[in-house]
């Protein structure tokens, strides 16, 4: 279908050859001789680049030397069956303008080997690569997929408040949002900064979840999710954590443990399948150029069951591996990655969903057991990234919740409205987040963090 005048990539390849088509896109590459010149065109639609076979002595010499790496062309011409190998069909070029050049003394994307070092360095650049292009386009698919699913199974799309007063992990660690003059506050008689004159007349954050507020409207729709950013001011230089990311979170009424491990299951292996059916050209081209095992590794995960494990005896197989661990390991300890990572890949050889966590390394709202020890939690543990799911059963008891927010020493004053849930109506609940970049780790194979966002923030990093 032709818009703004032309025919995306995509489609061209597509199409039998015998018809007169226009491309617009950016030239990838340019090669050669006196008589015949082919350029590689790309216009973001698909990985692949359609050839544009130019006969020399019909155009221009000066305005053809400006048709470099980076430009920006509009071809028209014939489309026809390709001589060559790589592509089915190719343009003969009949007219060519140039909307855009690139100098190729000072374009940083040449025809060769960029590191991904270097191109988060040209973020603003680096969606014109192929790999870039692919993790871009298969982001979006994935964002697509997550709206497709919980529409199909008839949840509400909920927005959480990006600025609150409330936190909802305990992290403490949080943005601070504000229009106090930062050079001379106001200020209380006890030297305190007086947030009564900020604009919200209290101090607020960014938020580093939408779950608290995503429970109340469960209370009242039924199904609901989030989808939105969260934000974590912890200075962790990590390749798996960002200061800016996406979460995902559903929270379900009269959902208990087992019912929310299943829709976590089955929700990671709808996309996952979602990928493998409608990114095929962008996996495999990720596959063969980062991660060998990258297309295998997706099917295992949607054709096997997640082994189910509790806590206390996924600690007693690590004690008993005999492996050294960097983290020592032990009853109550907070599982790292390495962890994680040797039950999933060298224990079980598949995706683990781990449960009834210690009461005390887990939040607040977290269903108690009735062991008094451990907690609702449900942790979904993949391969190569450990967890990519975090969630549990809430705490529906009122009571139990007052005596936990007494416990930890946190401001019960500003969640009333959240103990009101368990006040008027209370019932059993539950939900999870999965971290949307963590999941685009697993489904693209890149090994940072930072190179499936457009562009990173990340401690002392916010370009653009």
């Amino acid at each position: 279908m032709e818009h703004a005048g032309r025919t995306k990539v995509k489609e061209l390849l597509k199409c039998a050859p015998g018809q007169e088509v226009t491309a617009k896109g950016w030239v990838r590459t340019r090669r050669g001789n006196k008589n015949v010149s082919f350029i590689a065109l790309n216009d973001g639609s698909t990985i692949n680049n359609i050839q544009i076979v130019v006969d020399m002595g019909s155009f221009d010499e000066e305005m053809l030397k400006k048709i470099t790496t980076g430009a920006c062309i509009c071809v028209k011409g014939s489309l026809v069956e390709s001589m060559g190998s790589g592509q089915a069909v190719e343009i003969q070029a009949k007219e060519i303008t140039i909307y855009g050049e690139a100098d190729p003394a000072t374009y940083p994307l040449q025809k060769k080997g960029h590191t991904l070092e270097f191109l988060r360095s040209i973020a603003h650049l680096r969606p014109r690569t192929n790999t870039f292009g692919a993790v871009l386009r298969i982001r979006h698919a994935m964002a697509f997929a997550i709206h497709k699913y919980f529409n199909d199974k008839g949840f509400v799309y909920l927005h959480t408040p990006l600025v609150t007063a409330s936190d909802c992990e305990g992290a403490g660690e949080m943005f601070q949002v504000t229009t106090l003059d930062l050079n001379n506050p106001p200020r209380k008689e006890d030297g305190s900064i007086d947030y009564s004159q900020d604009f919200f007349g209290k101090q607020t954050s960014l938020t580093v979840s939408g779950q608290l507020e995503g429970e109340l409207g469960a209370m009242a729709l039924g199904e609901i999710y989030t989808f939105g950013p969260t934000f974590r001011a912890e200075n962790s230089n990590t390749p798996r954590h960002l200061a800016e990311f996406w979460m995902i979170e559903p929270e379900m009424a009269f959902y208990e443990i087992e019912d929310n491990m299943d829709l976590a299951e089955d929700f990671i292996k709808y996309l996952v399948r979602y990928a493998l059916e409608n990114c095929g050209d962008d996996l495999k081209f990720l596959n063969d150029m980062f991660d060998k095992e990258l297309i295998q590794r997706l099917e295992s995960v949607v054709n096997t069951k997640f082994v189910r494990l509790t806590y206390t005896e996924g600690i007693k197989i690590l004690e008993e591996s005999g492996e050294k661990f960097e983290f020592p390991v032990s009853w109550g300890v907070d599982l790292q990655s390495e962890h994680e990572r040797y039950l999933v890949e060298r224990h079980f050889g598949k995706p683990v969903i781990m449960t009834d966590y210690p009461k005390d390394i887990k939040a607040f709202y977290m269903k108690q057991n009735d062991d008094g020890k451990t907690v609702r939690g449900m942790d979904v543990l993949f391969p190569k990234i450990g967890e990519i799911i975090g969630g549990s059963e809430r705490e529906s008891s009122l009571e139990k919740l007052e005596t936990r927010i007494k416990e930890l020493g946190m401001k019960k004053d500003t969640l009333e409205w959240y103990l009101d849930t368990r006040r008027f109506g209370s019932a059993p609940h539950s939900g999870f987040g999965l971290g949307f970049e963590r999941l685009l780790l697993f489904v693209t194979g890149m090994a940072n963090i930072r190179d499936v966002i457009p562009f990173p923030r990340t401690p002392k990093n916010a370009e653009y």
